[in-house]
């Protein structure tokens, strides 16, 4: 029997929201995705509208969803079937999308996480990093914005560093401050950004080795998923630290939450059926 599930995941910056056929022997197809940036709007109106743009997509009505899974901070979605732990769904949607990963970062709009999972995206272990951490992607935004660079600008400008001065302050206000004090020294908008890109990349790192992964590959998700400079700066901590995990990257990175609730709702679904039908029997 094919069903249909559709996964919602709402963060501190965006509203993620996937759609997925799955088969009766268990493969998954993404079927509609949608993503829209928060920016002060109501994100329980973003959730309904990204619900109703996938349906849209797909050309499907609301009675063909069997399931609809909401992850992060979704758990007051009044339409959702089900919700389930963000460190779950990143962990199995960043499985789906790059088969055969060890680990799963996420670095999201306010912290960042690295999840030791196994094949089948289940979690071994998991390490987070502080609120008031600076290595966040709101936090990088914040500092865009006082230098005048446009979020898409920030990782080809910080590959273009020479001379990275690095940020050493873990509370973001401070961090906040350096950056200040740079621009006032006449430090290179290219080299701040790498100086706290290899910052935000030593702290990613250190959370990778407590989750205790030794080797593999390890998948960048969430809404820095595709900061290419962000990317490169890790895979320079990772060589100088010696820490042999290769470090990777995929276009759809942002949906790995929303994509892991459609798939765990499916999972969900299937065993409600199967209770139902022991109980009638």
């Amino acid at each position: 029997m094919t069903i249909h599930t559709i996964g919602i995941d709402i963060g501190s910056g965006a509203v993620k929201s996937t759609l997925f056929r799955v088969e009766a022997d268990g493969s998954a197809h993404w079927v509609a995705k949608r993503c829209e940036r928060i920016r002060r709007r109501d994100p329980m109106t973003l959730a309904q509208e990204g619900f109703d743009s996938v349906l849209h997509d797909a050309g499907l009505a609301a009675n063909d969803i069997e399931y609809i899974a909401t992850t992060g901070e979704g758990e007051n979605v009044k339409f959702s079937t089900g919700h389930f732990y963000s460190m779950t769904t990143h962990a199995r949607g960043g499985v789906f999308l790059q088969p055969g990963i060890a680990a799963v970062v996420d670095i999201g709009a306010l912290n960042g996480r690295a999840i030791y999972v196994d094949q089948r995206g289940k979690v071994l272990a998991y390490k987070m990093t502080s609120q008031c951490a600076s290595g966040s992607g709101q936090f990088l935004e914040n500092i865009a914005r006082y230098l005048g660079v446009a979020v898409e600008e920030i990782g080809n400008l910080s590959k273009t560093s020479a001379d990275p001065e690095k940020v050493s302050s873990i509370c973001a206000v401070l961090a906040e401050t350096d950056v200040i004090n740079m621009v006032s020294r006449g430090i290179a908008t290219p080299d701040i950004l790498k100086g706290i890109h290899l910052s935000m990349a030593s702290r990613i790192v250190k959370l990778l080795k407590v989750t205790g992964i030794k080797t593999g590959t390890a998948l960048i998700t969430g809404g820095l998923g595709m900061d290419e400079g962000l990317t490169a700066a890790i895979r320079e901590e990772m060589s100088n630290e010696k820490v042999p995990v290769e470090v990777a990257t995929h276009p759809d990175a942002i949906y790995a939450g929303a994509i892991g609730a459609a798939l765990w709702g499916a999972y969900r679904h299937a065993k409600l059926q199967e209770l139902q039908q022991r109980a009638a029997a």
